[in-house]
């Protein structure tokens, strides 16, 4: 069983929802995630979406691109991104997905060889940035959200390795240490994976080990529009290791 993800599908919703206005690299974008998709995930496989799954409004309008991805093989398991304004309560998502796919919201889920957990995420507030009084509200929910989702996933793991999903990156390359990492170097997180960064914003992801966490920055863009293989391997003494391409 391998364990794959990818971020930020962005399929239309029910609308023309062209994805080139951000770029001629956004041609084609889901028939060529779907064709690496369709060569390379098995029955048994499972694939991560950190979130921002279509543009849809509504959950009606939603069902479509839920199941163009629900068609495709293997085992999914997504969270809510910024974007997913079409996501209503989380009884109501669950009921309305096909078959073999899982919705997280600040909770876990068991698939065997390990536990996944997932939650949305915010902003993250740095020394150039600090957020407004009403983000920094968001921001420390959303904390306490991802710990909801670290405890559920500890309770079910029981030694099995611990996989993180949130929308928003947890770090930035240039400002690794924050709240959110140390929420999951406490719960031992063995790897965490992210979206929501495009265009130049990719180059402010971070890609590699910090304090024994590895990192997978997901969106579709920054991965050519292929999936990549969450890399569960992790240093044995928790020291900060180069990217080496492992999410591209």
């Amino acid at each position: 069983m391998k364990l794959y993800c990818i971020a930020d599908l962005h399929l239309p919703g029910g609308a023309v929802k062209p994805m080139n206005v951000f770029g001629p690299h956004w041609e084609r974008h889901f028939e060529r995630i779907s064709e690496d998709w369709l060569n390379r995930v098995r029955p048994e496989d499972a694939v991560l979406i950190p979130g921002d799954i279509s543009w849809a409004m509504m959950l009606k309008d939603a069902k479509p691109d839920l199941e163009a991805i629900g068609a495709l093989p293997g085992r999914k398991v997504i969270i809510r991104g910024n974007h997913d304004y079409w996501w209503a309560s989380i009884s109501r998502v669950r009921e309305a997905l096909p078959e073999g796919m899982t919705a997280l919201q600040h909770s876990a889920c068991d698939l065997g060889d390990w536990v996944v957990c997932g939650t949305r995420g915010w902003t993250l507030p740095t020394a150039d940035a600090p957020l407004g009084e009403e983000d920094q509200k968001i921001y420390l929910r959303e904390l306490g959200r991802l710990e909801a989702a670290l405890k559920d996933a500890e309770r079910l793991a029981g030694g099995r390795p611990i996989v993180a999903m949130t929308h928003y990156p947890p770090l930035y390359d240039m400002e690794r240490d924050t709240e959110a990492t140390a929420l999951l170097e406490r719960y031992h997180v063995r790897t965490a994976v992210y979206g929501h960064l495009h265009g130049a914003g990719i180059r402010a992801g971070f890609n590699g080990e910090h304090r024994g966490v590895r990192y997978q920055l997901t969106s579709c863009d920054s991965l050519g529009f292929r999936l990549a293989e969450v890399c569960l391997e992790a240093s044995d003494d928790g020291s900060d290791a180069e990217d080496d391409g492992a999410a591209r």
